[in-house]
């Protein structure tokens, strides 16, 4: 990193070192130096590859896209002691330390394990980690962060009920359709009849189902149908997790498009991303009966109901993209940039949790972003530095560059890829791995001019299927 400040510098050092500090190594070497591991699932020492220690709620946001970018051969290890904790357990780990903990909600090994595979990596054995995601998506586990609580109603109704003491149940359920969507696009490559993964497809959109069109929101729906009454979209937890409705209803990363329709179109959908910043940071803590320190950090952020230092919303100012306003993406991405991460003791905005994050920070950093883990595209931001060189693990060299970068100039005028105009709202994962140069032309005024063409914008299933 160069032409940035000191505390910029400092700040980033910082990040990348603590995106790199799990998952810990739970392996070692035996008298003849084979890999070998203690299970915390069975009491054995077996070979093969362990890993431990990291909660997939927040890591399969930017902590294993960034493995996939940087350290592909450190993700195939970490995919092997996967498939050895299915073997061993009969479930892959949400929450490992360092065997399955009750803690957090979702499947998010399914998107580990499919954004791995689809970048490339290989090595491991996938069939076994392909029965695994399956199994996750009809089974509950052995405690409820394993497998899919609630399972039975997600399969049946399409989401899981406000009303049948399944908490968090909007939050799953939004959780669990992208992790359907993970599941059906690895099924597609590796060869999955079209007949055996369909249902993922469908179940997909599920996240359809908890959206209400009145408040333009995700809110919790009863068994019979009818949407959760009274309902508050500041109420933290009961129907999400750490977090309200306005930080959940961003959770729909592969079809964004869906949900930009569900709301009546682009600028609907940016009104609702501008509200989130200019609604007063109110809060409903009745569901834990105590301010939380998430709710406390984000009344200190002072940012409307932007929550930050919570993992739910982080990627929600990249999706202006989608929307055909960009430089709002580079407007919010400053501030947060510049406002919530310093080089000092209290440098971070609230949990770091695993390298989230700080694994947002680096890439923001970068330019980009991997809102979509699963597709090949890194959304566009704007970088932090005048000059990025990038040391990708197969020799070739991400070279970032942005002279006209500063304090002031934090917009976007254009962009050069590899020497030639470059409109789109994202990068693609191939481009950036076989090395790339890259030059952010900024500028102190806002580009309302690019990105603004629907052919620009990033991938949504919805226009896939």
């Amino acid at each position: 990193m160069e032409g940035g400040t000191d505390d910029q510098i400092k700040t980033f050092y910082s990040c990348l070192y603590r995106v790199l500090l799990f998952p810990r190594k739970f392996y070692e070497y035996d008298e003849n130096g084979d890999v070998v591991h203690y299970s915390p699932y069975n009491g054995e020492v077996l070979p093969g590859y362990m890993f431990t220690d990291n909660g997939f709620w927040d890591t399969f946001r930017a902590v294993f896209p960034f493995f996939n970018l940087m350290y592909p051969s450190l993700n195939e290890k970490i995919q092997e002691g996967l498939a050895n904790t299915y073997k061993e357990s009969g479930f892959l780990p949400e929450w490992a330390s360092p065997g399955h903990r009750d803690c957090m909600i979702g499947s998010n090994s399914a998107t580990i394990v499919a954004d791995a595979y689809l970048k490339g990596l290989r090595g491991y054995d996938i069939e076994t980690l392909w029965d695994a995601v399956v199994k996750n998506t009809t089974h509950e586990g052995p405690v409820s962060s394993v497998g899919r609580y609630g399972v039975d109603y997600y399969n049946e109704l399409g989401y899981i009920p406000y009303n049948v003491g399944v908490n968090e149940n909007v939050a799953r359920t939004l959780e669990y359709a992208f992790a359907d969507y993970c599941v059906y696009q690895l099924g597609k490559a590796l060869g999955k009849p079209e007949s055996e993964i369909e249902i993922f497809a469908k179940r997909a959109m599920n996240y359809k189902n908890v959206f209400d069109k009145e408040s333009s929101l995700m809110r919790g729906r009863n068994e019979d149908g009818s949407f959760q009454a009274p309902f508050s979209p500041f109420k933290w937890g009961d129907a999400f997790t750490e977090g309200n409705s306005w930080h959940y209803t961003w959770s729909v990363f592969h079809d964004v498009q869906g949900l930009i329709d569900l709301m009546g179109g682009k600028q609907e959908f940016v009104t609702m991303l501008d509200s989130v910043f200019t609604v007063p940071p109110v809060f409903d803590e009745s569901y834990y009966g105590q301010v939380i320190h998430e709710i406390r950090e984000m009344q200190i952020m002072n940012m409307g109901n932007y929550a930050h230092g919570n993992q739910p919303i982080q990627h929600m100012i990249y999706l202006y993209n989608y929307a055909g306003q960009p430089w709002k993406t580079q407007h919010w991405l400053r501030e947060v940039m510049d406002r919530l991460y310093t080089p000092q003791a209290d440098g971070y905005c609230g949990d770091e949790d695993n390298g989230q994050t700080s694994a947002w920070y680096v890439f923001t950093a970068m330019g980009f972003y991997p809102v979509a883990p699963a597709t090949d595209e890194y959304v566009i931001g704007a970088p932090l530095f005048k000059k990025i060189t990038v040391e990708l693990e197969n020799g070739k060299t991400i070279s970032i560059e942005a002279p006209k970068n500063g304090k002031d100039n934090r917009y976007v005028d254009s962009i050069d890829l590899n020497g030639k105009s470059y409109s789109k709202n994202y990068f693609k994962y191939d481009e950036l791995m076989k090395g790339a140069k890259i030059n952010f032309d900024m500028s102190a005024e806002p580009n309302k001019k690019r990105g603004t063409k629907a052919s620009d914008f990033p991938y949504s299933f919805s226009n896939e299927k």
